[in-house]
């Protein structure tokens, strides 16, 4: 089939051909629905009626937070697909995640999903499920595919910038909400508690390395030319709230504005945590090329964090909502003791 654009353009003839073949090799739904007991399940999903008749078989996750809450519920048998990655998989996770297909290393096409024949569509970002993305909920519900966006981006808004902002402040209880939601539409009830009974634990455990004195923490996430740094609201906000630090682009309600290094270099912060990515989609994605960058630049180079070398690394993964955002409570607290700024 020829290649077709990352936005959801596909013809009403290849649409309905897909469709026609995801129905060809599907069970019947109403043998489905009437052997699994609890279904069908509807759930608010970001202000969308979102109803599954049946245990999903074959889910296809467009981001990689998405798949990894799927993967840690034991789900990877009832998988077809996954796309969008910035990291390798969870630590743990790598033989489950051997299991499922790997659709795009990035976004994949709408014709890609189609081909998967999903009986669930679910994603982390409205950059993935939603306008201009790679399928939105509508253009799935017309061909009976249900679909999940994270709670983490309901009330979400796309204006001032391509990765929104907030309203409201990201708490980790939106994770454990997406964990628990998870759960229900794919039955796994049991699972889904237990999981969210470790995050918590993990997260007060860290809590509990917070440094004494006050200390100032600068998230930088990709792209060297126009940097994306964190403001105040996003799950970085949630690592620098769990652990008492002072982030210094907090007075900005967007989740990555993108802000030049002279006026980063006005809000010299203490320690600087980089995004540590393996995906080719940015300049400066690795950790090492980004601490090459502000070792060379004339403005960066004069930083205190920069000159003292109070670097701390986080995948991409970990610096999105997520499951990875309780490991990067985690990576965040060792760093800060590393450093000499806690105990």
């Amino acid at each position: 089939m020829p290649t077709i654009s990352f936005r959801p353009l596909i013809s009403l003839a290849l649409a309905g051909s897909l469709a026609l073949a995801a129905c060809s090799g599907s069970t019947d739904d109403s043998d489905a629905t009437a052997s699994a007991d609890g279904y069908p399940v509807t759930l608010d999903n970001c202000g969308r009626e979102l109803t599954v008749e049946a245990p999903p078989e074959r889910a296809v996750s467009l981001n990689q937070g998405s798949t990894e809450i799927l993967l840690s519920l034991g789900l990877a048998d009832r998988m077809a697909g996954t796309a969008t990655w910035t990291d390798p998989v969870r630590e743990g996770l790598e033989e489950e995640n051997d299991k499922v297909e790997r659709l795009a290393d990035n976004a994949p096409s709408y014709e890609r999903v189609l081909e998967a024949e999903p009986d669930l569509v679910t994603a982390s970002f409205l950059g993935t499920l939603g306008e201009g993305g790679v399928t939105t909920p509508e253009a799935l519900a017309e061909l009976g595919v249900p679909s999940y966006l994270s709670p983490a981006e309901c009330g979400k808004d796309d204006a001032t910038s391509e990765d929104g902002s907030r309203d409201s402040t990201l708490e980790i209880d939106t994770v454990y909400q997406e964990v628990t939601e998870l759960a229900e539409v794919f039955g796994v009830q049991d699972q889904g508690e237990e999981l969210v009974a470790e995050l918590r634990s993990r997260m007060e455990a860290a809590a509990s390395g917070a440094p004494e004195d006050e200390v100032s923490v600068l998230f930088w996430f990709a792209n060297s030319e126009s940097p994306y740094m964190a403001g105040c609201c996003g799950a970085p906000g949630i690592i620098s709230r769990t652990l008492g630090l002072d982030n210094v682009f907090d007075d900005s309600q967007e989740e990555w504005p993108q802000i030049n290094w002279e006026t980063v270099a006005t809000r010299n912060p203490d320690v600087i945590v980089i995004g540590d990515l393996t995906r080719k989609s940015q300049t400066a994605e690795t950790a090492e090329a980004k601490i090459d960058f502000l070792k060379n630049h004339p403005v960066a180079s004069e930083m205190t964090a920069v000159k003292e070398d109070r670097f701390i690394s986080l995948t991409g993964a970990a610096m999105n909502p997520s499951i990875r955002t309780v490991d990067g409570v985690e990576q965040v607290a060792a760093g800060l003791r590393e450093l000499g700024l806690s105990q």
